[in-house]
């Protein structure tokens, strides 16, 4: 490897998995690509299967895997992770592999896995993160800030940020658990707080329409999906966050703020879900939303960039290698 290094960020497009992928790529501080990938039939109904080349089971609808090959190959989920293996095996061994999350096979032919530590999965090439890794960092709450400051000047303060989920294989968030939500959101804005609401897709329309009924007339900002997301901005402009506790990633992101993280826990879960909520809570990270705001500090975890360290060491030796 000589000179700047090729670096492909590989994804499947799920924002979970896309905030993950970008992070850690972003806080390398170097350039990337990012490709988006979509298997075709039958792959993408198969388990993880050997690829015999790159190309062979991605669907023209995603971005193309072609020399020349990349020497570091980012992703995460287990599309990227087989679709890894087979960009490794095209380019004789020479990209080097970091994947965030348990690919579930084949762990010992990546490089670097960065594994939260309620997977339980250790090993030489694992790093154990305390979350998820994200995209949030101080320069991006800054510039969020800066963008949202005045078009949220309407919004009361102390504000919440809102973060709303949706139904994944685990947790349920259905309408009659959503009107509970909304309910508790509501008596909160009636008792003097500016909310900023932003649902996922995976809220749904259905959803969407009921948080909206149930707020009407409060001060309550809710984001529609439409123009600049307001992400980072909600973030930096809140004093509180409130969470769905569906997404590990989204808490993860909220806890980068250092700013007190309410989760609203949800119907269903797993085993490894309840690990890592008991963790946060446990080291006084998050709290159960119990229908009102509290106030504590935390020391935020900068999981990201020691992940990015620990690539930016595999780089350099590669470099060292190959001089």
């Amino acid at each position: 490897m000589v000179g700047t290094p090729r670096i492909w960020a590989v994804h499947d497009g799920k924002v979970g998995i896309r905030s993950q992928v970008l992070g850690l790529a972003e806080a390398l501080g170097r350039p990337f690509e990012e490709k988006v990938i979509t298997l075709r039939f039958p792959w993408s109904r198969l388990p993880p299967v050997p690829w015999l080349e790159p190309a062979q089971a991605l669907s023209p609808r995603g971005d193309r895997l072609a020399p020349p090959w990349p020497d570091l190959f980012i992703g995460c989920g287990r599309q990227s992770a087989v679709a890894a293996l087979a960009v490794k095996r095209a380019s004789a061994g020479a990209t080097i592999l970091a994947h965030v999350q348990d690919p579930r096979f084949a762990r010992a032919r990546f490089d670097l896995l960065v594994i939260p530590e309620h997977d339980r999965l250790r090993g030489r090439n694992v790093l154990v993160t305390r979350g998820a890794v994200h995209r949030v960092t101080p320069e991006k709450l800054r510039a969020g800030a800066a963008e949202w400051e005045s078009r949220l000047a309407g919004v009361p303060r102390p504000r919440v940020a809102v973060l709303i989920g949706g139904n994944n294989k685990v947790f349920r968030l259905d309408l009659a658990a959503l009107e509970r939500i909304a309910e508790e959101l509501a008596a909160l804005a009636r008792s003097g707080y500016g909310l900023l609401v932003t649902p996922s897709r995976r809220t749904g329309a259905e959803g969407e329409r009921l948080l909206r009924e149930r707020l009407s007339g409060l001060p309550a900002f809710i984001w529609d999906g439409n123009g600049d997301n307001p992400y980072f901005g909600f973030l930096a402009l809140a004093d509180a966050i409130v969470v769905t506790g569906d997404s590990v990633s989204m808490v993860s992101e909220a806890a980068a703020t250092g700013k007190p993280v309410h989760v609203l826990h949800l119907p269903g879960g797993s085993a490894k879900f309840r690990r890592f909520h008991e963790g946060f809570e446990r080291t006084g990270i998050t709290r159960p939303f119990a229908g009102r705001i509290e106030t504590w500090s935390y020391p935020t975890v900068n999981d990201t960039g020691r992940a990015a360290e620990a690539i930016e060491r595999l780089l350099v030796a590669r470099a060292r290698r190959a001089a």
